[in-house]
């Protein structure tokens, strides 16, 4: 619909067209995943393009949201042409998406569909990823359809520094077993990074990935409590995501990924950037947030995605044995807005590797995705066998429910009950029993690809069981624990992005 309009519009004004095709990805996955999927999207919109025998460049944006496009790519100046439902009693999405472009001081042309028009191949692509068609003011281009997704260079940073106020006051500083923000009533520089990327596409087969990083949060979040550490530890943990991968022209675009890669269990990033609240839940301390191996990815349609891997354990700096594990995962999209996430790894974390000591990690994650309000539920179940007297079953399980909700403008909310149980103490190190509750409100504010983030956030954590509690400063000596704990943080993320083609 919206390519009906503005195909005419265009010709006539003499005009540029630019279709901006926004792909939302789910905070349960990565960003940097969608390389094959993106160019067989990327393809069909070029052929979609060729049936209205009109020139027009495409840019594929792999994005969270569509607001994160429309704040950096819409150019001032232009027309933008929106095409969807316009809702019999309800403004639909693509009518609040006008909203938001007029307020924000764009022209926009909304095209309505018929309301009787049924899920045609116009309706499918348009409505689900809110096809926007942009008019810029410049001189006709005499090339053919094409798409900006031919392997640009992208090179980013990070600082992210935070206060942790703990209301027990401990006199070590220590937010008792975490991985990360590990440190209370100090600030602290918890991460600092800087990347350069190139994911693979048609044009480029080959792609690269190198991610060097520091400060607190990089110390440990890697290791083991049980298994001794990787040769080489000291200096990797310095490593994010770091590995080379390669576009096999097989059907849809086969990726095959080997190095450091981000982990494919878990709804949370080891980035607080990149997440919806800035402490981590329980369940994504004690799960892998990155990975040490090899991957391949086949996008199987639109809406299924597999992935399978090997990787070198289920800590990647950790060295428990020489026995490597599998991971596998599936991604589906189950509706327009809802995905469905499950992974599974399997292989052994202790020196003996019979089979019947191999750990078995389920991850189910849940996410309901619009433009204003996201709702996840991510479940995990871990099972290992270990030569115990009396309890040779060591038992994990974590749940999680965050809600999170755009307020206004830069303004959000966050809400995130969550649960974890470690019976035998083999993901924490002790037995514990832990549920907490974090709601954070978030300040975020975009220039063109860089970002200011600050965020408040209020955290409740109470533990239990042989192993659990909380630091005190009752006597510091002793270490004395306490089984609640109450954090005030404060905290701002800044991120540096650009690109670079060849």
């Amino acid at each position: 619909m919206a390519l009906t309009t503005a195909v005419p519009l265009a010709k006539g004004s003499m005009s540029r067209l630019i279709v901006i095709v926004p792909r939302v990805v789910s905070y349960a996955l990565p960003l940097d995943k969608n390389g094959a999927a993106a160019d067989f999207l990327a393809r069909r919109y070029r052929d979609f393009i060729r049936d209205f025998d009109c020139d027009a460049q495409i840019r594929l944006c792999v994005c969270r949201r569509v607001d994160d496009v429309v704040l950096q790519l819409l150019p001032p100046g232009g027309t933008v042409v929106v095409g969807g439902r316009a809702g019999r009693w309800f403004p639909s999405e693509e009518a609040k998406l006008v909203r938001r472009l007029t307020a924000l001081g764009h022209h926009v042309v909304f095209v309505p569909m018929p309301q009787s028009a049924s899920a045609s191949r116009i309706e499918s692509l348009a409505t689900m990823l809110s096809l926007l068609a942009v008019l810029l003011p410049a001189a006709p281009r005499a090339a053919s359809a094409q798409t900006t997704a031919d392997g640009p260079w992208q090179i980013g940073g990070f600082v992210d520094v935070g206060c942790l106020g703990d209301f027990n006051s401990p006199s070590n500083h220590l937010f008792r077993s975490r991985g990360t923000t590990p440190r209370v009533d100090e600030l602290d520089l918890n991460m600092i990074g800087a990347a350069v990327r190139r994911q693979p596409s048609d044009a480029s087969r080959w792609g690269t990935e190198l991610t060097v990083q520091a400060g607190r949060d990089s110390e440990i979040f890697g290791f083991s409590a049980t298994a001794p550490n990787l040769g080489g530890a000291g200096w990797l943990r310095h490593l994010g995501p770091t590995n080379l991968s390669y576009l096999a022209p097989a059907g849809k675009g086969l990726t095959l990924q080997g190095g450091v890669f981000s982990s494919l269990i878990g709804y949370d990033s080891l980035y607080a950037k990149d997440n919806l609240t800035y402490t981590r839940p329980w369940g994504a301390d004690y799960t892998p947030y990155l990975m040490l191996g090899i991957s391949a990815s086949y996008p199987f349609s639109d809406k299924v995605t597999i992935t399978l891997g090997l990787v070198n354990g289920y800590w990647h700096l950790a060295h428990a044995n020489d026995v490597p594990s599998v991971v596998g995962q599936a991604a589906i999209k189950m509706a327009d807005r809802v995905t469905l996430k499950q992974t599974l790894l399997y292989g052994p974390h202790q020196p003996d590797t019979s089979l019947e000591f191999w750990r078995v990690l389920s991850d189910t994650i849940v996410e309901r995705k619009s433009d204003r309000f996201t709702a996840a539920f991510e479940y995990q179940f871990g099972r290992e066998n270990v030569d115990v007297p009396g309890r040779p079953t060591a038992l994990w399980v974590s749940a999680q429910l965050p809600l999170h909700w755009v307020v206004r403008g830069p303004w959000s909310l966050t809400v995130r009950p969550e649960a974890a149980w470690d019976r035998d103490g083999r993901w924490i190190g002790a037995p514990e029993s832990v549920t907490a509750l974090t709601t954070a409100v978030e300040y975020r504010r975009v220039y063109r690809k860089n970002q200011a983030i600050l965020r408040i956030e209020h955290r409740f954590d109470h533990s239990h069981g042989a192993g659990g509690g909380f630091f005190i400063d009752r006597d510091a000596a002793a270490n004395a624990l306490t089984p609640t704990q109450n954090l005030l943080i404060a905290a701002a993320v800044v991120t540096f992005d650009t690109t670079l083609r060849d």
